[in-house]
């Protein structure tokens, strides 16, 4: 893979993000997890170029993500698809998913991400927040999405790096 700056990332976040989905993966103590996500987005904030991504409280990436600095954002193609729904449906408290996906986790630096993605965003977390309820302007929103109240935390990161292929 090739590093390239976060402004000439030609990707349309809209397809990458909610279509393509992405691969949250953070580490901990030696300990890789994943989930598939497709609530996101990228842009500017404090001056950086940033993403910003939402994690439910019961999930078991948000865990290594908030105890780690940086993660990563791994894009894979659409052959990939079974994988990201199994991702997205089986926590990696109860099994290695990773291993048992078959797909292999290199690093830059610290932070892993997956070979065999075509696009990855590098990230350091700048920002973290809990929904608050009360800010719904909308609320069928919070009615429909949050039914059991499990509020998303929002994470706004720097993106230090893309890798494409």
């Amino acid at each position: 893979m090739r590093e390239i700056k976060p402004e000439e990332l030609q990707k349309n976040p809209f397809q990458m993000i909610g279509k393509e989905w992405l691969l949250v993966t953070a580490e901990q103590e030696g300990k890789v997890n994943t989930m598939t996500a497709s609530w996101g987005g990228v842009g500017i904030m404090w001056n950086k170029p940033v993403v910003y991504i939402f994690l439910r409280p019961q999930r078991y990436t948000k865990e290594l993500v908030d105890r780690a600095d940086t993660f990563s954002l791994s894009v894979l193609g659409e052959e990939y698809r079974e994988t990201l729904r199994y991702f997205g449906s089986v926590s990696g408290r109860d099994e290695d998913k990773i291993a048992k996906s078959g797909l292999k986790i290199s690093h830059e630096g610290a932070t892993p991400y997956f070979k065999a993605a075509h696009t990855v965003l590098l990230c350091r977390k700048l920002y973290a927040q809990s929904y608050d309820p009360a800010c719904f302007i909308d609320q069928s929103l919070d009615e429909k999405n949050y039914p059991n109240k499990d509020y998303h935390m929002m994470y706004i990161a720097e993106i230090e790096k893309v890798l494409t292929d």
